[in-house]
This record gives C-alpha cells, sequence and structure tokens, in this order.
C-alpha cells in the first residue's frame, strides 16, 4: 500500500498547530519541522507525532522544508504550513488518488505524475478571499518523495518536480492574515527584504517612475483586473495593502543601494508626469468596469466611444 508522509513546517503556531496535525491524521506518518519555537508548538506536536525536528528559524523557510522533506520515508509527500488545513473532502481525494490513480481531465497517464497542484482557500481578515489573486491560488503540495523539493532562492518559490504535473480538486485551507499587525510584520521582517534582494540580484536599479508605478501596477492588476473589488471593503483593503507591499519593496531596494538620489531636474514636473499617467491606466481601468458591467448594448458602445478616448 502507498505510504503518505505529511511535512509541516512550524514556528510558534501553539494557536494554530493543534488543528493542523488534526487534520492530517489519516496520514502514515506526519514530520513536524520546528523552527525554533519558544511557544507551546512542540508540546502540543507530540500527541500526534514522535517525528519533531528542530531547526533554526531561517527566514529562507524552504531549507527548513526540504530538510523536513528529506526525514520522509513515504512514497508521497503532502506539505503543509502550520496556518494549513486539510479538508475531509481532500483528505479522500488524496488518499484515492496516491493509492488509485484515476485518469485526470487533463488526460494525462496517471501513473505517470510526479505531483500534483492544490487549490487554496485564503481566509484573510476573517473571510474567504475570492478574487484579488487570492483564489484558487493553486499550490504543488503533493508529490512523490524522490521527485520535488523546493528551489532555495525565494520565500515564495513552489515545489520544483521532476516530470509530470496535474491538479486535485479539493482545496487547502488556509488560514491566512488575520491582523494587520500580521500581515505587517511578515512583509517587513520576511517577504520585503527578500524580494527586494531577488530584484538586486537580477540587476535592477532604483528609478524614479517605479517609486509610482510599483505600487500603482499593483493595485490596479489586484483591484480592477483581478476583480478584488467583488470582494467589498477586504478587497479594496488587500489591494491597498499589497500596494504597499510593492511600494517597500522598491523603498528597501532603494535602500539597500545606499539610498541614491536617483532623479536629478525638476522633481514636480516629473511627478506630475506620472500621477498624469496614473491618472489615465485608474481611467481606463474604470471604464473597462464600467462596460464589463454593463448588460445594455447601446451603453456599451457609448462608454467605448466616448470613454476609452
Amino acid at each position: 500500500m502507498t505510504k503518505l508522509s505529511v511535512v509541516i513546517s512550524a514556528y510558534n503556531a501553539q494557536d494554530k498547530i493543534e488543528d493542523c496535525l488534526k487534520s492530517v491524521q489519516f496520514a502514515d506518518e506526519i514530520i513536524l519541522v520546528n523552527n525554533s519555537s519558544i511557544d507551546k508548538t512542540v508540546e502540543i506536536a507530540k500527541k500526534y507525532t514522535s517525528k519533531i525536528f528542530d531547526r533554526p528559524n531561517n527566514p529562507m523557510l524552504n531549507v527548513n522544508k526540504n530538510y523536513g522533506f528529506s526525514k520522509a520515508s513515504g512514497e508521497w509527500i503532502l506539505c503543509l504550513d502550520d496556518d494549513e488545513r486539510i479538508t475531509p473532502e481532500l483528505r479522500d481525494e488524496v488518499k484515492l488518488q496516491i493509492s488509485t490513480p484515476i485518469k485526470s481531465e487533463s488526460n494525462l497517464n496517471a501513473q505517470n505524475i510526479n505531483g500534483y497542484f492544490i487549490p487554496r482557500r485564503n481566509i484573510i481578515f476573517g473571510k474567504w478571499i475570492k478574487h484579488a489573486g487570492w483564489y484558487p491560488d493553486p499550490q504543488l503540495r503533493l508529490f512523490k518523495r524522490t521527485k520535488g523539493k523546493f528551489e532555495e532562492k525565494h520565500v515564495h518559490e513552489m515545489v520544483k518536480v521532476t516530470g509530470e504535473v496535474d491538479y486535485l480538486k479539493e482545496h487547502i485551507l488556509h488560514y491566512n492574515y488575520q491582523t494587520i499587525s500580521q500581515f505587517l510584520h511578515k512583509m517587513s521582517n520576511i517577504y520585503v527584504p527578500n524580494e527586494a534582494k531577488v530584484l538586486i540580484s537580477k540587476g535592477y536599479k532604483a528609478n524614479f517612475a517605479d517609486a509610482i508605478k510599483f505600487p500603482l501596477k499593483e493595485f490596479l492588476t489586484r483591484f480592477f483586473a483581478q476583480e478584488g473589488y467583488k470582494d467589498g471593503f477586504h478587497g479594496i483593503m488587500l489591494s491597498l495593502l499589497m500596494a504597499f507591499y510593492h511600494f517597500c519593496v522598491f523603498a528597501f531596494v532603494w535602500e539597500e543601494q545606499g539610498f541614491p538620489e536617483i532623479e536629478q531636474g525638476n522633481i514636480l514636473d516629473k511627478s506630475k508626469r506620472e500621477m498624469a499617467m496614473a491618472g489615465k491606466e485608474l481611467k481606463f481601468w474604470l471604464i473597462n468596469e464600467k462596460i464589463k458591467n454593463t448588460t445594455n448594448p447601446v451603453k456599451r458602445i457609448f462608454y467605448k466611444a466616448f470613454y476609452r478616448k
């Protein structure tokens, strides 16, 4: 019978680790990588597994996850974070798929599949966010032990799998940001510095226009192109927070490069030009959404003819 190992990475997770562990009790083996927690995370975890490995709390999260994979003995690995849960429906789908592979809608040969993307429901500030790029949020979390691991270049890297991959239908529940403080803490201490270093490693140089373009593009993408407005006030707040996130990425790059005086000349005129271009982009998206949400064909023609000029 095919053996499944669940690998969980945890740090100071005493308030959430038990629900995570309860959701994966169906697995043949549970491995917990404890990232130097100083709360009761390990004490709670010992009720569910004896395979607990202590590691330094590496900001490059994937290093410790790969370590956990190296301790797994199952043919298949299911990788989770401490704020994620496996639903009963996903549990059943995983068990079926690794024991009796069935042909999927993608028409791939199930016997040749070495990994599966799993859609994820992000619960943010108490609400399942269905737009703004937060859903379906597919994560490659189920894979054959000898065929996959994380690259250790970026905190948001996915597992890299050798061979064919496919998609499951059921969901991981992700109790993502629960407070604004949590968002800001992770942003400033983990994600933003890493994003900045990746940009610099690619040769990026901070420039005047990007101080405006970075946050603006992110907001327009999240709120309009990815329809964040459909999530109501949560949608606009998350779009604004992600815009701020990308502004901070730019600011960290600027800092890493020594706070250079990157713009010469009349900064007011150049700011005015960038703001005018930003206004045009905002107008385009407002009219685009008006057209998309108008059922009257005459109004659609009118909007296209006059408002997009």
